[in-house]
């Protein structure tokens, strides 16, 4: 006798690269999600029916990312996806699930300004980890900067959010530097010799993927102090770390909405049944821990509507909440960003980050904050181009 639809398993898709530039990170989201469904099915699953991830591997390439989206919501019977790091990625599926109404869970914090009805955004907006950081840079590393970044649009934007502070502020940006996603180690150099040059008090870094690696280790290798001058990050995680060696990433800073050395009791919990899990050391980050909770938070939702219709699904996702490893999240029922709990730690010399400093509160998400400050501004400033 044929299963009847409410016995059948759910299929969620997951696009996320185990291949190309950003293949680190995002190979500890794919972790994260199967380990958060896993969890989800030994639980019960949603009323009793499993959830089936159908998982793809987009190689970094958002050409890819479109026509998988698409194989997964037109072929494979999927109407949510789990999926995406960076921006160009994100917009390319963005237009499968626009196309085929399906709905994008996307874990990454990103630059902001924009809204979907086809997405829920579990990754931090500019306000809550941009402004935070900047805040902390003025008052405790100096006034001078140097912004670096992978050439396309989240490290711009970010550019421009953190250069208006500076500039507000009183402080100087002595140039700037953007290399290509995939340009190669040598190419680092050049751009490390600038910075050296000209001796900025910090320099705020904005690369991703591989990239981050190239940089960090060109930096150590100019003998850079990050004592006098710390690379400040909104994107370098303990996955990162791991891949450029603790000695190139000692004493830099990272702003984030978790690490994995945070001492709370839900973290330590969650921990331990990933290391069960994983077995033998584990390593987490901001992105594995928003590709976690997310999962969970779209498993409520399905439990309480009892259907993946996007068009049921998303308003019962808005408005839920969530006991994540970085504290209580929440989604939020206008704009479909999340409520997350900002930090900022430095890397010490276990490879992890000791927390500098950590919201006592959740962060209502403000993706279409125009300005940090009431004045627009412009500030010209000498360029590094390779």
């Amino acid at each position: 006798m044929a299963s009847r639809n409410t016995d059948k398993p759910i299929r969620v898709g997951v696009l996320f690269s185990q291949s190309g530039p950003t293949s680190t990170t995002e190979q500890s989201m794919l972790d994260a999600t199967l380990f958060a469904i896993g969890e989800v099915n030994e639980a019960g699953g949603i009323n009793g029916r499993e959830l089936v991830p159908v998982c793809h591997d987009p190689g970094g390439d958002p050409l890819a990312y479109n026509m998988l989206a698409n194989r997964l919501l037109a072929e494979d019977g999927v109407k949510v996806i789990f999926g995406c790091y960076m921006s160009s990625s994100r917009k390319a599926v963005l237009r499968a699930v626009e196309r085929h109404n399906g709905l994008l869970c996307y874990p990454a914090q990103y630059e902001g300004f924009e809204y979907s009805r086809n997405a829920i955004y579990c990754g931090a907006a500019p306000n809550q980890n941009s402004a935070k950081l900047g805040e902390f840079l003025l008052n405790d590393t100096g006034m001078r900067f140097y912004m670096v970044g992978s050439d396309y649009i989240w490290p711009r934007e970010s550019d421009r959010i953190m250069s208006e502070m500076v500039a507000v502020e009183g402080g100087e940006v002595i140039g700037r530097g953007y290399l290509k996603l995939d340009a190669p180690a040598a190419d680092y150099q050049p751009l490390v010799s600038d910075i050296k040059r000209l001796q900025p008090d910090v320099v705020f870094c904005n690369f991703v993927g591989d990239a981050i690696v190239h940089f960090y280790r060109a930096f150590a290798e100019a003998g850079l102090d990050p004592a006098r001058m710390p690379i400040a990050s909104l994107t370098t995680s303990e996955a990162d770390v791991q891949a450029m060696g603790v000695t190139a990433a000692v004493g830099h800073i990272t702003s984030a909405t978790y690490f994995q050395s945070q001492e709370s009791l839900q973290n330590r919990a969650c921990l331990e049944r990933y290391r069960r899990k994983a077995g033998g050391g584990i390593v987490t980050n901001m992105c594995w821990e928003a590709a976690y909770f997310q999962v969970h938070i779209v498993a409520q939702a399905l439990r309480r509507c009892g259907t993946d219709k996007p068009d049921i699904l998303r308003p019962a996702i808005l408005g839920s909440e969530f006991d994540a490893p970085q504290g209580r999240v929440r989604i939020d029922p206008v704009n479909a960003h999340t409520h997350v709990w900002p930090k900022i730690g430095r890397v010490a010399g276990d490879g992890q980050f000791e927390i500098l400093v950590a919201s006592q509160t959740a962060i209502a998400p403000e993706p279409y904050q125009v300005s940090h400050y009431p004045d627009e501004l412009e500030t010209p400033v000498a360029s590094y181009s390779h």
